[in-house]
């Protein structure tokens, strides 16, 4: 073992702790020159924490390129060598789990596609068993916590300590300049629930397209996001997959200085007392909208009575319609986007319709 394979290694437990914590390389590795060179510029910029290569590739469809498969481990054993950075790559079975292993892989990482599949999380945690290396996992391609959380539960299982979670956005059917939905609620309460996990973004695979990486970095950096992983490629536009997300290295460090980097908390006392004060606004106004929405609740379970009285159902599409049409667009000279009012419209609409079930169930005549 060399001396900056050793370094790599002995740097594992510093990475994880790191803030930020920036990995890159290539979508996948296509061929050793093209491996070794990446890594080299990635090094040169010095903004470059971890190397990641696909080796193999789970694709949409049979016969697109999917990955050169254990050739290419070789390749990135030697770019580490080269460079000193860890490298990592992704794994879906148990035999992939034990080619990585074999070749002292430094760190591993769950994708998207085997996340949404339950056997195939235990497959590679079953082969994890007894070793003692990161991992992380990245969200399921549908938006589903519980499959996310469900991976992490089973890795956590094998004995892995040191896990992180990838977020790389959903697919979804709603039209969206992004490949992959941000859905940034959805993240924000998946790392809400493992607060301990290191949370990173991903904005190659949201984006799709490389002239939309620099706000979606941004975006998760003002969430408080750990770290990114981002795609490079030293001719991005010839890459064997997913060209159009791919930067050069030097775009990359370019983009990476661009950035605002914000601490999550301060030292000084003005800032946390006006915080405090404003903290309290909020908390007197969340009472107050909780209040509102209790006694519109009650106006609408005096509604049920009416309807059952007169024995009309309880939807009224017209009337639901008007409000919609009234809300939304007093929420525009309001400032409020409309998505936010459509999803809050929609569950108070959901809260109230059982709210009147409810009454209706309750004086429902007895048979006699």
């Amino acid at each position: 073992m060399c001396a900056l394979q050793v370094n790599a290694l002995a740097s594992l437990d510093t990475l994880w702790s790191k803030r930020p914590l920036i990995i890159s390389g290539p979508c996948s590795a296509e061929t050793r020159t093209q491996v070794t060179e990446t890594a080299l510029r990635l090094k040169a910029t010095g903004k470059v924490d971890m190397l990641r290569a696909g080796i193999w590739k789970p694709r949409t469809k049979p016969g697109l390129f999917e990955g050169v498969g254990r050739k290419g481990l070789p390749w990135l054993q030697e770019a580490r060598e080269l460079t000193g950075l860890p490298i990592m790559v992704e794994v879906a079975t148990a035999r992939q789990v034990e080619e990585a292993l074999a070749h002292q892989i430094d760190v591993l990482w769950i994708g998207a596609r085997t996340t949404v599949n339950p056997f195939s999380v235990q497959e590679v945690a079953d082969a994890l068993a007894g070793v003692s290396i990161p991992v992380f996992i990245k969200n399921p391609i549908n938006p589903d916590l519980e499959l996310w959380a469900g991976a992490v539960e089973r890795i956590e299982r094998s004995g892995i300590k040191n896990i992180g979670l990838i977020h790389r956005g959903f697919s979804t059917f709603s039209q969206t300049p992004y490949r992959n939905a941000p859905l940034w609620h959805l993240a924000i309460e998946m790392k809400l629930r493992f607060p301990k996990l290191v949370f990173i973004n991903d904005p190659s695979h949201i984006c799709g397209r490389r002239d939309l990486l620099g706000e979606v970095m941004q975006r998760a950096i003002d969430l408080d996001v750990d770290g990114l992983m981002i795609e490079s490629h030293i001719q991005p536009e010839q890459a064997w997959s997913d060209a159009a997300q791919q930067v050069t290295p030097e775009v990359l460090a370019t983009l990476l200085s661009e950035l605002v980097w914000r601490s999550e908390d301060s030292s000084s006392d003005a800032y946390h007392s006006a915080l405090d004060q404003l903290r309290q606004q909020i908390n007197q106004l969340d009472e107050e909208v909780l209040q509102l929405l209790a006694r519109r609740m009650q106006v609408a379970e005096q509604i049920a009575t009416y309807k059952q009285e007169n024995n009309i159902t309880i939807l009224q599409a017209g009337r639901w319609q008007e409000i919609m049409e009234r809300t939304l667009r007093r929420a525009g000279e309001l400032q409020l986007s409309r998505t936010f009012i459509t999803q809050y419209l929609d569950a108070l609409h959901m809260e109230s319709i059982s709210h009147q079930q409810q009454i209706l169930d309750k004086n429902k005549p007895t048979a006699g």
